[in-house]
């Protein structure tokens, strides 16, 4: 009878260190997790085609479903520079609780100081060495392992650069605020445009930028009713970009940006109305030719701008399927001269282009298309 208390002692020992085991493994495995993540998101990156990236280190937040990278950049591989196009200081990447409770499982994403850099040169394509397949937006969201619902911006920088361009060309928006609700469609699956975007920013030259709209992502083309503007920039911090493109440079004025865009059912229509402000021409140190050129483009904007309220503007309307947008010559000049001699364009969205707009093209279209399919039996 003695052998008994051994086996009870064995027992014991075992039902010990089963559960020891189970907790060491699963230390050494919480350990090794963000090592895993980091090799995965690594590799994901070196597999996009034409670019390369690399991940400084990644956090795991078990409790909240979450985990966060830290320095994550993208640039082409046939870069000129080594700017990076895509710079990511902080990107949270967790699973949205609130949409557990509508019987949805999806996430949220959240960056902090993202940093996107188009440089010209860099962004060139060439034929021979063009990848099959450059999406590194949809490789990046390969990253994210369930479908995004919810997408925040927190204080962002976008830039155009092109260094080739004699003095180089610095075109950027800084503080970018974004906050883009439902883009999964959790709330409210049965509205036309359930998903709602707004975004500010402040371009170069101190514009504020405002960008307000709904959407509906879920469609293969996606529905959407946006309104975008760009107030009182100072024209004179765009020289560079006009001086290259136009040969022009401005001594004063500003710069804003009306537009508005409707697509439904794949079609498209909207306007862009660019407006020029007390802007005054030609400076000093520009050489004869300059001058000239300037002084031709001068006369022009004083015979077309509008004497009352001292502005330029034109209203470049569009409209038609998403593989063939035109914007059309003669309503844009009918519209440089009606605002110079007819009526001031309002410094404001007109809110003359919403969603039916998109949905009564597209039944028109496909009018169209019925009506010709009849002709051709």
């Amino acid at each position: 009878m003695q052998p008994a208390p051994k086996r009870r002692s064995r027992f014991k020992r075992k039902r010990y260190i089963i559960p020891i085991l189970i907790i060491v493994i699963l230390i050494i495995f919480r350990i090794a997790l963000p090592y895993m993540v980091k090799n995965y998101v690594n590799k994901v990156l070196s597999e996009i085609p034409g670019y390369y990236g690399h991940v400084e280190d990644i956090d795991i937040a078990l409790v909240r479903g979450a985990y966060v990278i830290h320095g994550m950049y993208l640039n082409k591989m046939d870069a000129k520079t080594q700017v990076p196009f895509l710079n990511l200081k902080k990107s949270d990447i967790s699973i949205e609780w609130k949409s557990l409770f509508k019987g949805k499982i999806v996430s949220e994403v959240i960056l902090t100081e993202p940093v996107v850099i188009y440089v010209f040169e860099d962004q060139q394509k060439k034929e021979a060495a063009e990848p099959e397949f450059d999406d590194w937006s949809k490789a990046l969201t390969n990253l994210v392992p369930i479908d995004i619902n919810h997408l925040q911006i927190i204080n962002g920088k976008a830039a155009f650069v092109q260094i080739s361009a004699n003095p180089n060309i610095d075109l950027d928006m800084n503080h970018i605020q974004l906050n883009a609700t439902n883009l999964r469609n959790v709330v409210q699956p049965d509205v036309a445009l359930p998903s709602n975007i707004s975004a500010t920013a402040t371009s170069v030259g101190n514009g504020k930028i405002k960008l307000d709209g709904n959407m509906n992502l879920v469609k293969k083309i996606p529905d959407m009713d946006m309104a975008f503007s760009l107030e009182n920039a100072s024209i004179t911090a765009f020289n560079d970009f006009t001086n290259h493109y136009a040969g022009i440079d401005f001594s004063e004025g500003n710069f804003n940006i009306f537009s508005e865009m409707a697509i439904a059912d794949g079609f498209l229509t909207g306007y862009v109305k660019p407006l020029l402000k007390d802007s005054k021409l030609i400076g000093k140190e520009d050489g004869f030719f300059e001058t000239l050129w300037e002084g031709f483009v001068g006369f022009f904007k004083f015979v077309l701008k509008n004497k009352k309220n001292n502005t330029l503007a034109t209203k470049i309307e569009f409209k038609g399927d998403l593989n063939n947008v035109k914007s059309k010559l003669w309503p844009t000049i009918f519209n440089v001269v009606k605002n110079g001699w007819i009526s001031a364009f309002k410094n404001t969205v007109d809110n003359d282009v919403d969603f039916e707009d998109a949905k009564n093209l597209a039944g028109k279209e496909e009018k169209k298309e019925r009506v010709k399919a009849k002709k051709n039996k």
